[in-house]
């Protein structure tokens, strides 16, 4: 079905027929073992989407034997044809892009627009990584004498990938592709809330060539399929997207095992703006920063740090901004979409009430809405706070919806010390025409990536990943093969 025609049938129907029904080992579509089922809703009408398997141990425990199976085949794959069929794979995910989009975009709450852009962002980090594919070299040290040695670089074996429901199908293939390319397999267990993209692709990388097994998707809730897995010794690598709580969780389950581990978790990054900035170019900025996908990106330019000059000018547009902003079913491609669940609509209202209720400026928004047109959905006005102490827990706290917080400063120490004044380190904005200045605040900011009058600068080709309570290790760019492979040293006597 092309573009047109999937919302038409989801328009008629409140579904799509080909959304998958069973979990996705070795290769094809398998109830779990128990039956059972859960629902997953659309957060723009409220209502129920389709239905998915609900896994537990026993589904964990096929799909791990399917793909330690798989990894001895796999991993002898010549590089060049892993290179060749995860290229067959981005160019399968071109053709099907309308359905994958959208799929996101009604399981996710997204709009259609921001769905298009991931499912495009993720076929191309399969062409990124089948260009890496065939050239994890290893080298050749001198170690003088009569002997020759050398490195090799090998796939560390069976992956786990615990996928988050913000961005369900770039997190699942900047996790995958990589592991693929390093030859390594996976087992993937989405969020809850949004299962069906993974399963899809699951299908469609076998249909493009994949070996069957090589992943595997196991849906379900965390307790039931997600512990069991990042827990199981044959898993030798997990990478976890998500909550600071959940990632300590995962931390503690991989521990027995010595089981390496990605963690990408919380964020509460600033957006600073430096008195000689455009304030249009730093309304701008903080507008899609945070009002981008709802807000809910751990990356998010949550916080808005202005110089006090520049305050009221800023606050000013950005407030004209937010207020426009048009609010809707994702599929209408409005300017903001759903938030994802109506028990993440009330996690967002607690904290904004709670801000409220402690004196806090709430300058815009601070309420849950509906889709315009129905009258229904899961949606949150565009927030913005003003004068919020450095201490407050709208500063300090993930809020992970479209809530932004200002604060201002007189001096570059003060923006510095305000930007780092929280347990997160993820990202950060700069906005001032002086190169000096943007450079002296991006050395001394603490974040795994720093972004300069642009907040959504960077790329598939550019590290990702945060520094403290946001967690370690990097996805993206060749830094992110680095979780896939192990080193091992070769020396011969001659």
């Amino acid at each position: 079905m092309k573009l047109a025609d999937l919302i038409r049938t989801y328009d008629e129907t409140g579904t799509l027929p080909m959304l998958p029904q069973g979990h996705y080992i070795d290769g094809a579509f398998h109830p779990a073992s128990d039956g059972a089922r859960m629902d997953s809703f659309d957060p723009g009408r409220g209502t129920v989407l389709g239905s998915f398997a609900a896994g537990g141990a026993e589904d964990v425990d096929r799909a791990l034997a399917s793909s330690q199976r798989a990894f001895e085949a796999w991993r002898d794959v010549p590089p060049a044809t892993r290179c060749r069929i995860l290229n067959d794979v981005a160019a399968l995910m071109r053709a099907e892009a309308d359905l994958l989009a959208v799929v996101e975009s009604l399981d996710s709450g997204k709009t259609l627009a921001e769905a298009q852009g991931d499912v495009a962002g993720s076929a191309r980090l399969f062409e990124y990584y089948a260009g890496a594919a065939d050239k994890l070299d290893g080298r050749s040290p001198d170690l003088g004498g009569g002997t020759v040695a050398f490195t090799a670089k090998e796939p560390v074996g069976v992956t786990a990938h615990i996928v988050p429901w913000n961005y369900p199908t770039s997190t699942l293939v900047r996790g995958i592709a990589p592991a693929l390319a390093a030859g390594c397999t996976a087992v993937v267990k989405p969020a809850e809330t949004t299962p069906f993209t993974a399963l899809l692709i699951a299908d469609l990388l076998v249909r493009a060539g994949v070996p069957a097994g090589v992943v595997n998707v196991v849906t379900g809730t965390g307790a039931q399929a997600g512990a069991p897995l990042v827990g199981d010794p044959r898993v030798r690598h997990v990478t976890f997207t998500g909550s600071v709580g959940t990632g300590i969780d995962v931390m503690q389950r991989v521990a027995p095992n010595v089981t390496g581990l990605t963690l990408e978790l919380g964020g509460k990054s600033p957006l600073i703006g430096f008195a000689d900035a455009s304030a249009a170019k730093v309304a701008d900025g903080a507008l899609w920063a945070i009002f981008s996908n709802s807000g809910q990106i751990c990356s998010a330019g949550s916080r808005l740090i202005v110089h006090r000059s520049l305050h009221d000018q800023v606050l000013s547009e950005l407030v004209a901004r937010a207020q426009k902003l048009r609010v809707g079913h994702g599929l209408r491609n409005p300017d903001m979409g759903a938030v994802n669940s109506d028990l993440h609509l009330s996690r967002i209202a607690g904290h904004v009430d709670a801000a409220r209720a402690r004196g806090l400026e709430i300058v815009t928004g601070g309420h849950a809405v509906t889709d315009p047109e129905t009258g229904a959905g899961w949606f949150y006005a565009p927030t913005v706070i003003d004068g919020v102490p450095q201490d407050d827990d709208a500063v300090q706290q993930e809020i992970f919806g479209p809530v932004l917080t200002v604060q201002t400063f007189d001096d570059i120490d003060e923006a510095i010390s305000l930007a780092n004044g929280t347990d997160f380190a993820l990202n950060a904005g700069i906005y001032t025409p002086d190169i000096t200045t943007a450079l002296r605040v991006a050395r001394r900011v603490d974040a795994g990536q720093v972004t300069i009058n642009d907040y959504w600068a960077g790329g598939i080709e550019l590290p990702f990943g945060g520094n403290r309570k946001s967690g370690f290790g990097r996805e993206k760019g060749l830094e992110g093969l680095e979780a896939y492979t192990r080193t091992k040293s070769i020396a011969i006597a001659v």
